[in-house]
């Protein structure tokens, strides 16, 4: 994660947030109270911003609520033992495909993921919002997607290991 600030003379100030998963979080605070949340798409080069994907403009109560939900003051998750009970020692989880993980370009069959770790790849959603279910074993891992995967809780460490580091 890179965290950077910088003065915006007679505006406010800027924060820029590069995310664990490739994307760029760009807030102003304007010397209104405003704030504008834009959400970019990563450049070409690194720590370079490219599109944007979104804007957000808050005023100073809509941005302190945010802030409250964000920062967990109004509804802090639940623990997932609970949902591992409910399901009897069975874990649904969302695996997003970070940058720098060395599964990428690799395929479901490539790392043998079931008879490697146990887990399940249930479903795969694309950076796009393509989705797609129950992926073949051709299926290639890329930058940005998230996988619903079913496992019990050593089963899915492990596949995050061998996501992450192409191997256990």
């Amino acid at each position: 994660m890179h965290f950077k600030e910088t003065d915006l003379p007679g505006i406010g100030r800027k924060y820029w947030l590069h995310t664990r998963s490739g994307e760029h979080l760009v807030i102003v605070i304007h010397n209104d109270e405003r704030r504008d949340l834009f959400h970019m798409e990563s450049g070409d080069v690194p720590d370079e911003l490219g599109d944007m994907v979104s804007l957000v403009t808050l005023d100073d109560e809509e941005a302190r609520a945010v802030a409250a939900i964000v920062g967990g003051m109004t509804y802090k998750p639940k623990f997932q033992d609970e949902r591992e009970v409910m399901l009897e020692g069975l874990l649904i989880e969302w695996l997003r495909i970070e940058p720098h993980s060395k599964s990428i370009g690799k395929t479901i069959g490539d790392l043998d993921i079931r008879r490697a770790t146990g887990a399940v790849i249930l479903a795969v959603v694309e950076k796009n919002r393509e989705k797609q279910f129950n992926p073949g074993p051709n299926y290639a891992f890329a930058v940005g997607s998230t996988i619903v995967v079913a496992g019990e809780r050593d089963q899915i460490r492990q596949l995050k290991r061998l996501l992450s580091d192409g191997r256990l």
